[in-house]
């Protein structure tokens, strides 16, 4: 391990085994990948010579488990980049909970840690920025989409309640890092809603931004970086998988046979079957009539809706694993098998496979092993312990958003996903069942529509920040235009500010 302490964006020391080491006088990010040449096998830690007595090194191993991880943590308030960053970007990377390992792009110069391997796969493709902090947002964000996992982690330094004021940030960065990092019509946008919200014609740094060329990487730099983790994340090895159903009874049948022939079994599989209709009884009676490779739990409830449902099998899992299974899909006979491997590999407690329609175009399929802020219910593997304290939140049933909820949830108590696209998950998207009804949703009754649905705007407004809504909502207007009936801007903009409100009116009732 090699630390290298700075100040005032400049090396002030770099020190490994307890010895001095040479740097040059250029910026921090160029020492960095000349150490990284030198010492190819080092994982690299970066320190602010003032926080030196901060830094505590006694957990590195723990969290730079593989070479493919980037971490720090900023003792500032507020972060380097302005929050207006939020008017063009609604990830949830940008709300960092600062208690917990969470995963962002904002990295901080204050402390943190990165292997040489990966600097020397990205450095004739980084651009080496004299700002330290500017270097480590734009490295980060570009290489994330490649593999690349970025946290904010308080491990990092031995009292993270120590909170420094930062310097005021000026729009000139943000709109900079806006050109470099996002499509140019985010710039536009940026501009507009600092107009729209903060009452701030912000032209010169909109202008000077065109002076920066947008940056790019190749998605693949750093395939060649072999990923082992040291963390042990698997004991018992055991899983249980969760389906809710309805309506679908061949179609389950088939996951079933799938998971009877895979080479590691589950445990339990744990079957939630609804149906609306109060005179009803369960149609699986396969699920006693053959003989199955595991137990089955299997409960009949008249109250449908997935949220419910899940909550219901959530509870009665015992295994030290969890396959968030649906009843409309295919998979290989090896794959809890190679899901498992996967885990411990990557030392991941969460993953979200590849789900894809039988006949979906192959060059649209993320392929690369990514970080991501979503979370996919039908399709994902997770640790049993990390989600004792999530909950399917039931003011999403018969709407949006549940997922992405669930997964935040996830992220907000230190817990990362990742997507990764084998082993991969056929959905075979089997029509409504039969007695399935579309639920009325009260809205519905309603002479103006809200737009978002209630349920978007919830997970919205429960999981973004105000800036994010805000550009949210900028966005969906200029969206929905072109689909009007009335072309006339003015009247389509008072209606749209209507349907706004009644979805916001929506939202916070069905929040409580």
């Amino acid at each position: 391990m090699i630390i290298v302490y700075h100040q005032n964006n400049k090396v002030i020391e770099a020190v490994f085994k307890g010895e001095s080491i040479p740097f040059s006088s250029k910026n921090i990010a160029f020492n960095l990948f000349e150490i990284a040449e030198r010492y190819s096998e080092q994982l690299i830690i970066w320190c602010r010579l003032d926080l030196k007595p901060n830094l505590d090194t006694s957990k590195v191993e723990e969290i730079f488990h593989h070479k493919k991880i980037v971490a720090s943590y900023s003792l500032s308030n507020p972060p380097f980049l302005s929050e207006t960053i939020g008017y063009v970007d609604e990830s949830l990377f940008l709300n960092v909970k600062k208690d917990v390992a969470y995963p962002t792009w904002q990295m901080s110069g204050e402390v943190g840690g990165i292997h040489a391997e990966v600097l020397n796969a990205l450095k004739n493709d980084i651009n080496k920025d004299s700002d330290f902090n500017y270097f480590l947002h734009s490295m980060a964000k570009l290489a994330l989409v490649g593999g690349l996992l970025c946290y904010s982690e308080p491990l990092l330094v031995k009292d993270s309640s120590r909170i420094e004021e930062a310097t005021k940030k000026n729009d000139f960065l943000t709109f900079r890092f806006v050109k470099q990092h996002y499509k140019t019509r985010w710039v536009f946008l940026l501009f507009l809603n600092l107009l729209i919200y903060e009452k701030k014609f912000s032209i010169f740094p909109f202008l000077s931004s065109f002076g920066f060329r947008q940056r790019h990487l190749n998605k693949d730099l750093l395939n060649d970086i072999k990923v082992q983790s040291t963390r042990k994340v698997i004991d018992k090895k055991t899983i249980d998988v969760i389906i809710p159903t309805i309506g679908r009874k061949k179609y389950l049948y088939d996951v079933l046979k799938d998971l009877s022939k895979q080479t590691h079994l589950p445990e339990n599989v744990i079957i939630i079957e609804q149906n609306p209709d109060v005179n009803s009884v369960s149609e699986l009676d396969y699920l006693n009539n053959e003989s199955w490779p595991f137990v089955i739990k299997h409960s009949f409830t008249h109250q449908a809706g997935a949220c419910n449902a899940r909550n219901l099998a959530l509870s009665e899992v015992t295994s030290e694993w969890i396959f968030m299974a649906d009843d409309d899909i295919r998979i290989a006979n090896d794959f809890l098998e190679n899901a498992l491997g996967l885990i411990k590999k990557e030392g991941a407690e969460q993953i979200t496979f590849g789900c894809y329609e039988l006949n979906y175009p192959e060059y649209k399929k993320e392929k690369q092993k990514i970080q991501w802020d979503n979370f996919g219910s039908g399709c994902s593997v997770v640790k049993a312990n990390n989600i004792k304290a999530v909950f399917y939140n039931i003011s999403f049933e018969f709407g949006y958003g549940e997922d992405s909820d669930f997964g935040a949830q996830l992220r907000n108590s230190g817990f990362d996903i990742i997507y990764a696209p084998k082993p991969e998950i056929i959905h075979v998207k089997a029509p409504i069942g039969g007695f399935r009804t579309k639920p009325v949703l009260t809205w519905q009754q309603d002479e103006i529509q809200p737009k978002p649905s209630p349920t978007v705007m919830l997970y919205k407004i429960l999981n973004l920040k105000q800036n994010q809504l805000n550009g949210y909502q900028t966005v969906l207007f200029f969206k929905f235009y072109k689909d009007q009936n009335s072309k006339n801007p003015i009247n389509y903009f008072l209606n749209f500010r209507k349907q706004w409100q009644v979805s916001l009116f929506w939202a916070k009732k069905i929040k409580q």
